[in-house]
């Protein structure tokens, strides 16, 4: 009798094992991870700018892609040039998956020129990918400051250049156009974020500014319609690929008087072209690692991204897969002595003697 009432228990066990949808044979069904979840992207930027853009047009296709379909939620953390969402990122931001960070090339530049306060180490982050790996800097002035051409930007002297944060890539951008273009004893005016800075130039609290040459036209296309500005040079991010509304500027390489600075405006490049990495911090789960990596090389294969892309941010887009970006932060130039004059340019100091 006992042996039957056991055998009938068991059976009855099995049965509802089969109406939750698995068998003993076979293991529970589950759901993805990422069901019913919020996943966080930590901007290391502003709003408004164009960093943010970029991070918007991404949302809606990793939430497509990503398994389970995730509620995404973007917050922002602009501060310390980059160090402080690399730092978050590295240190306190949980290794769950739940938590991706959406850097400036800034933070991958202070890392590698061992900048004070970085508390985080590049080659320990796992890599998703890049939305875009062209990143134009153009350097241009305020009509009403007089500086029409080089020469007169040459003759004057203390012109106020405005820049964001100490070390923020835009930063290093302004005080290489300085240097490379011979300015004269200028005033470096940091701090600013991206929008503030338009304000501030059209103020005259500022008299000059490096900018990517896709957020000058997204924001302000007449400074350039209508001569609002001056613009003087260009930084080009890959070389010889032409911006097609500043293809007639210099490129900055033509005012190198040395094989060292070629090779310190080369190095500038190489940072560049790391776009703006999307990571997962150190210690997230290989199989969480691999479901975002895929979504997203489906994003960037995705033709409606590229459409969003160019429609929110003004400028086409140019992908690095996770494994490109991953070789190229590896082949990144490392030498010690390039490192140590870069910095003069990412810090307060000033710049260095021609």
């Amino acid at each position: 009798m006992n042996t039957r009432r056991a055998f009938v228990r068991i059976a009855v066990f099995g049965a509802l094992l089969m109406l939750a949808g698995f068998s003993p044979d076979h293991g529970f069904t589950q759901a993805p991870f990422y069901q019913g979840k919020t996943i966080t992207i930590i901007a290391g930027t502003a709003p408004g700018g164009i960093g943010d853009n970029r991070v918007k047009s991404m949302v809606p296709f990793l939430r497509k892609y990503i398994p389970g379909n995730p509620a995404i939620v973007v917050e922002y953390m602009d501060g310390g040039g980059g160090r402080q969402v690399g730092n978050h990122m590295y240190r306190i931001a949980r290794p769950d998956g739940l938590t991706i960070g959406a850097f400036s090339s800034s933070v991958i530049g202070l890392n590698l020129l061992r900048e004070s306060g970085v508390m985080y180490d590049i080659d320990k982050f796992f890599y998703l990918g890049s939305p875009e790996s062209t990143s134009h800097v153009v350097f241009y002035t305020r009509k009403e400051a007089g500086l029409s051409n080089v020469e007169k930007l040459r003759a004057a002297s203390g012109v106020r250049v405005g820049a964001r944060p100490v070390g923020h890539s835009a930063y290093i951008g302004a005080r290489f156009f300085a240097y490379f273009l011979g300015l004269k004893e200028p005033k470096f005016i940091p701090g600013y974020a991206a929008p503030e800075l338009d304000i501030a130039l059209l103020r005259g609290e500022v008299d000059a500014r490096a900018n990517t040459a896709t957020s000058v036209w997204q924001r302000n296309p007449d400074w350039v319609e209508k001569g609002l500005m001056d613009f003087h040079a260009i930084l080009e991010v890959p070389k010889g690929l032409k911006y097609p509304r500043f293809g007639h500027l210099p490129e900055i390489e033509s005012f190198a008087k040395s094989e060292k600075e070629i090779k310190l405006i080369t190095l500038s490049r190489l940072f560049r072209l790391t776009g703006s990495p999307y990571v997962l911090p150190p210690g997230t789960p290989k199989d969480r690692v691999e479901i975002v990596q895929e979504a997203m090389r489906k994003t960037f294969k995705d033709s409606d991204f590229h459409r969003e892309y160019r429609k929110v941010v003004g400028e086409d887009a140019g992908p690095l897969m996770p494994e490109e970006l991953t070789k190229a932060l590896q082949d990144t130039p490392r030498d010690a002595e390039l490192i140590e004059l870069f910095k003069t340019f990412s810090g307060p100091a000033p710049l260095p003697a021609r």
